[in-house]
């Protein structure tokens, strides 16, 4: 007698029907990303703009969701903000899923999704080796930038609203916090 595998494959889980929710996975285990109030988007839109900002300098390429990141096949996060450096913004195929881990994943904390935010996305994204993770608190209008050192995020940066935040891992990157929180 066998063992079933009960993980979620990605293949799997683009037979499903569009439903309108958004799921990742989690070395196979289905979770419900549920949608913001709308402090998120707003906040998610200006650090993608941000991040547009430096792609246009530096020949990089940001991204916002929902884009699916597909890790492995049972492994599928939708980070809110993502940014490939030059040198590897072609692994992004334009009519194809990205399969490669990003340069920078950024999230904006939501009540229902910090605990994950914060555990075991941090640690999935720690493990396929994102070099730079920040957390993004629109309500107490705090960045976190954490780096990857060895297996797991070191918090590098600690930054409020008046502060610049520098990237320890992308050369000329320097953003306002006041910008990622205005509007």
């Amino acid at each position: 007698m066998h063992a079933a595998d009960r993980r979620v494959t990605y293949a799997e889980m683009l037979e499903w029907p569009d439903d309108g929710w958004q799921y990742e996975l989690y070395d196979g285990e289905v979770i419900v990303v549920p949608a913001p109030f709308p402090g998120h988007p707003r906040v998610t839109a200006n650090v993608a703009d941000l991040l547009r900002e430096y792609a246009k300098t530096t020949g990089g390429l940001a991204l916002s969701a929902p884009l699916n990141i597909v890790l492995s096949e049972h492994n599928v996060v939708q980070p809110d903000v993502v940014f490939f450096s030059p040198e590897r913004r072609q692994l992004v195929k334009d009519w194809e899923v990205t399969r490669s881990a990003p340069d920078l994943a950024v999230e904006v904390l939501s009540e229902s999704t910090e605990s994950r935010d914060r555990g075991r996305k941090m640690d999935l994204l720690a493990r396929f080796g994102v070099a730079e993770y920040w957390i993004v608190d629109p309500v107490v209008n705090t960045i976190e930038v954490f780096v990857l050192s060895g297996a797991q995020y070191e918090l590098r940066v600690a930054a409020e609203r008046g502060d610049i935040i520098t990237s320890p891992t992308l050369a000329g990157l320097s953003i306002s916090a006041a910008r990622v929180f205005a509007g």
